[in-house]
């Protein structure tokens, strides 16, 4: 962990693991300077591995990535860090509330409440630092004339949908009026009412059959393992893209030799949109709505695990285990898509949307898939930690998530609600405890 407080923030981050092949993700003084970077060592940290490992954080944050074979700074090398520049540290890159949580926890865990607070105190000076606006731009990108695409390799699309009619029309309609054109369209529909005269008369290569069983990943699956494309391109039925959205995709493989290329999802509902959206960057997250990927990932790693059926974070636990086999994921602001969320139909429809809001009093808080996800691959402390950040915005509506209003609210209410919510808790424990015990399946 490149700091050690940022298990309190990030407990659950991809980077947190270390991967089988380091592509520099952290980029030592040395690898920056090569790469043209201009970035200084900053003297507000006191130790020289603390100054050194915030270049390498700044590095990442910023998109710097290699496509030459170096390897980066070790980050998951355990090396003592002192207690002030873990404080600075979370003072430049986080919101000072997140500084005084981070404290709370720190004090709560029985650590020295002097050398706490001195070192809290003594770093009230660090501003926090507005560092994506400087992020690396990438020039070449727009004029690379990508082999790849010459090479017109087959892209297979695959859509799993349940009862969206209505917005998988559009999806169509913008599939069609892509600039790249040799995919397949394969749709597994899981409607109720099925149509088989909707799929007649489009002008696509479409491929489609009716699934009885309301089962998301099962979908995915069965699709990906019937393509004939070279490339796997997953998607949402509830999405609207830009007519290049293929080629862009493609085109971010083969600038920066990369295996995965993470589309970014924009929306009107829900959380903000990311500042690095905006701009390439290694990808810290696999959305099945939006990535496209070589098939031949799929024969390493495995396809997706059916234990998230009717739940959450099954493609995030999928992009971990690309990114810990060594795997390229890159962030790709080229082929965005919008997403709608549609409020009927979906993973809405068939299980929980909302990983941490349970519709019954005494329902698992999170879904059990969460908890199995962070447990097997995070260990139990991590998991506590992300349990506790987690419990506080969940108590407020998902469309209300953003209120600050609403945030402090729900923290004054935790007080009130905290039998509930522990043993909301321990119920999605005990049942993710039996997802662990039955392992990975697909």
């Amino acid at each position: 962990m490149i700091f050690h407080f940022l298990k309190y923030i990030k407990p659950i981050w991809y980077f947190n693991l270390k991967p089988e092949v380091d592509y520099a993700y952290f980029p030592s003084e040395e690898l920056l300077d090569k790469y043209g970077v201009d970035l200084a060592l900053d003297a507000n940290f006191v130790s020289d591995i603390a100054q050194r490992r915030d270049l390498a954080w700044r590095g990442f944050q910023l998109g710097c990535i290699q496509t030459t074979g170096e390897t980066g700074m070790d980050i998951w090398r355990d090396e003592h860090i002192p207690l002030e520049d873990e404080y600075c540290f979370l003072r430049k890159y986080f919101h000072k509330a997140w500084v005084f949580y981070v404290l709370v926890i720190r004090l709560t865990l029985f650590h020295n409440p002097l050398k706490e607070l001195k070192a809290f105190f003594k770093t009230q000076h660090i501003k926090r630092l507005a560092m994506y606006k400087n992020h690396i731009p990438y020039k070449d990108y727009e004029s690379f004339a990508s082999d790849l695409i010459i090479k017109r390799p087959l892209v297979s699309i695959v859509i799993p949908t349940l009862n969206r009619y209505e917005y998988l029309k559009n999806v169509f309609k913008d599939l069609e009026r892509q600039t790249y054109k040799h995919f397949e369209v394969i749709v597994v529909d899981q409607t109720d009412d099925f149509k088989e005269e909707f799929y007649l008369g489009w002008n696509l290569d479409l491929k489609y059959w009716h699934q009885k069983e309301k089962a998301l990943w099962r979908a995915r699956n069965e699709a990906i393992a019937l393509a004939k494309g070279d490339y796997i391109l997953l998607y949402d039925d509830d999405s609207r893209v830009e007519v290049n959205w293929i080629e862009q995709h493609l085109k971010t493989l083969d600038f920066f030799k990369a295996d995965v290329s993470s589309g970014v999802s924009l929306s009107v509902v829900g959380a903000e949109i990311p500042e690095h959206y905006s701009y390439f960057r290694w990808s810290d997250q696999l959305d099945t709505g939006n990535v496209l990927l070589k098939k031949s990932i799929f024969e390493k790693v495995g396809y997706f695990d059916r234990q998230f059926e009717g739940q959450r974070m099954g493609d995030g636990e999928f992009g971990l285990r690309c990114y810990l086999a060594g795997y390229k994921n890159i962030s790709n602001p080229k082929a965005k898509r919008m997403h709608l969320k549609a409020e009927q139909g979906g993973l809405r429809q068939m299980g929980s949307w909302d990983g941490w809001r349970p519709k019954k009093l005494f329902g698992p808080r999170p879904v059990p898939s969460v908890l199995y996800l962070t447990r097997t691959y995070f260990g139990k402390i991590l998991t506590l930690y992300f349990v506790l950040q987690g419990i506080m915005p969940s108590l407020v509506s998902y469309k209300f998530k953003n209120s600050r209003v609403l945030k402090l609210i729900s923290f004054c209410l935790i007080p009130l609600f905290l039998p509930f919510v522990l043993v909301q808790v321990l119920i999605s424990w005990r049942l993710s405890t039996h997802k662990m015990n039955k392992g990975i399946w697909w």
